[in-house]
């Protein structure tokens, strides 16, 4: 009985060795490792991956720290069900760094040159592009969407078969659409003004925290003016609406940034500043009507995109008592101007 049971065994173990080569898809005992990208930190809360990320830049440290390789990719296998990137590693714990949609032609971000087992986490940062037109003022104009991720202490084990790696990304850039409209629906000339964004966020860590920079500032990269005819609900009576718009990007809005984000905008006929605003103190002044529970910074990286209407007198100043943000009517006090 005792050597029916050791033949057994041996038979067993066997059985396993060879099932090893017949189950695994390459034929083999190796393990493989895929990393597996979602984006679903905004606001549908649906992993919208597919339909927003351009490229993927997948940073591996080993334990220490240290920078052992990248892994790349871009274009429309991206968009394929069930994308996922090979991830050619030894066996090991290791922390992940991503970078995605910055290989992009309009090249708005820049990430530095890493050693191999010479540079570290640290090393690793993304600085939005600027330019210096004047010698002084930095300023940026369309950013590529930016998507980061960092993922800590992920074992990679040596057993047979496929590993994947979850990467969740948040969105770092914000699209900022700023309306200008005047109360008699008289026209309003875009390039009667100046529109600006100014904030000093276009350095990010490894951790996506932001660095010590210098101010920037992000300038529309689309202007408009157009008139619209409506009619009164039960009349016929028609109205004519004149606006201005403006479109601009901006880097990561970080509530606990020690410069804030201003936006402003300038008449260019005067000189006369037409309006100076804090920019995440008016985005999150509609949080609370259905996200109210949600924390400050969360609800600033999950919400990519900032459209505000400012309505002007006849001499072209804001009318501060009310301000349309993202469909929503806001009635300031003065508390909050």
């Amino acid at each position: 009985m005792k050597r029916f049971f050791i033949l057994h065994s041996s038979f067993f173990i066997s059985l396993l060795l060879a099932s090893c080569s017949i189950m695994d898809y390459e034929g083999d005992c190796t393990p493989y490792y895929r990393a597996r990208f979602t984006y679903d930190h905004h606001l549908h809360y649906s992993d919208a991956f597919a339909q927003q990320v351009q490229s993927v830049a997948l940073y591996a440290f080993d334990e220490g720290g240290r920078y052992v390789a990248c892994f790349r990719d871009r274009g429309e296998a991206l968009a394929r069900e069930g994308y996922t990137l090979p991830v050619d590693l030894p066996a090991g714990r290791y922390h992940f760094v991503a970078w995605c949609g910055l290989e992009d032609e309009r090249q708005s971000h820049a990430v530095p040159t890493l050693q191999p087992g010479t540079s570290t986490l640290s090393d690793l940062t993304c600085t939005v592009q600027r330019e210096h037109a004047d010698g002084t003022t930095a300023t940026a104009g369309e950013l590529a969407p930016a998507f980061h991720s960092l993922v800590t202490d992920v074992e990679l084990t040596d057993t047979y078969g496929t590993h994947y790696i979850d990467i969740p990304l948040v969105k770092d850039t914000k699209t900022v659409r700023v309306v200008l409209q005047h109360l008699d629906g008289s026209p309003v000339p875009a390039d009667r003004f100046t529109f600006n964004i100014a904030c000093a966020n276009g350095l990010m860590a490894h951790d996506n925290s932001l660095l010590p920079d210098e101010v920037l500032n992000y300038r529309p990269y689309y202007t408009a003016s157009g008139t619209a005819e409506t009619q009164a609900d039960g009349t016929r009576a028609t109205t004519s609406i004149s606006t201005a718009l403006a479109e601009m990007s901006t880097g990561r809005l970080v509530w606990d940034n020690g410069t804030p984000a201003t936006l402003s905008v300038t008449n260019n006929e005067t000189g006369q500043v037409v309006l100076s605003i804090p920019l995440m103190d008016y985005a999150l002044l509609v949080k609370g009507y259905y996200n109210r529970d949600m924390p400050d910074q969360e609800y600033l990286d999950r919400q990519d995109e900032y459209n505000l209407t400012f309505f002007l007198d006849e001499n072209n100043r804001w009318v501060s008592s009310t301000i349309i943000i993202n469909s929503w009517r806001v009635v300031l006090s003065e508390e909050e101007l």
